[in-house]
């Protein structure tokens, strides 16, 4: 249970279009996990039941096509006005953090096959360097609706440490009830599920709105395969602490 990429991605109403969700690029991890997992965490939060959108056109892109296509999105996303504004969230000595697009990093995507629609004003993919390593943190916002829509009657609010259907205590997990009535819970996951790619271990946290919604973040080590930017970082980019800063941080939210 409690599968992040459950929560992340961009919503199925949009598959059809020529766009890759974040939920492309967790590939046979998430798909393994959530078929072994036949929990109901699993099923209330999955945004797509093939765990990946098919992509019309992209197929039938040349090898050649499809790596010409890599460096372009990731550029242009380097230096957003979203990355700048995550970076002013983040404690200093964080690192280098640029805006990047994972389905051009792993799927090699074009720009417009990696177009998103973010609901978040900083909802995104992140990469951040230090130490030469390359992790990356991963921001999603999914409204009430959004969340309604796909949980299949299963309360978002159910406690994600909590072990189900005799699958383990997820580890270090830590679920806090906050005083306006939101609920934050973070917990360690190793990511150890084998697949392509690889990642590495991560922080992950979600955090339960008033209104039904969710905020979901990924702290990640980063990725150990041939489409990683660099090797694993040590620890994730941000301590458990600064990740709890950074969920209860209003400026990921839209203004009601």
């Amino acid at each position: 249970m409690n599968d992040v990429r459950e929560l992340l991605g961009r919503a199925a109403e949009h598959a059809g279009q020529p766009v890759i969700s974040i939920e492309v690029v967790y590939s046979r991890a998430a798909r393994v996990r959530r078929r072994r997992r036949a929990t109901v965490a699993a099923a209330a939060f999955a945004v797509l039941a093939a765990g990946a959108v098919a992509v019309p056109g992209f197929a039938s892109q040349t090898k050649q096509e499809q790596n010409a296509s890599v460096g372009a999105p990731a550029a242009a996303a380097g230096h957003s006005g979203r990355a700048k504004q995550l970076v002013e969230l983040l404690p200093e000595g964080v690192g280098q953090v640029e805006q990047v697009s994972l389905a051009v990093i792993i799927k090699h995507a074009s720009a417009a096959q990696a177009k998103e629609h973010p609901v978040g004003p900083l909802d995104g993919q992140y990469s951040v360097r230090r130490d030469g390593g390359v992790g990356y943190l991963v921001a999603d916002v999914r409204t009430g609706k959004q969340v309604r829509q796909k949980s299949g009657g299963v309360d978002p609010a159910a406690n994600l440490c909590e072990p189900t259907n005799g699958e383990p205590r997820p580890a270090q997990c830590v679920r806090e009830e906050l005083p306006d009535g939101r609920i934050l819970t973070i917990w360690s996951d190793p990511m150890n599920y084998g697949g392509t790619p690889l990642w590495g271990p991560e922080l992950v946290a979600r955090l339960t709105l008033k209104d039904g919604g969710l905020l979901s973040v990924r702290d990640s080590t980063g990725l150990e395969s041939e489409q990683a930017q660099g090797p694993l970082l040590k620890t994730p980019p941000l301590t458990r602490a600064q990740l709890r800063t950074l969920m209860l941080s209003p400026e990921l939210l839209a203004k009601q």
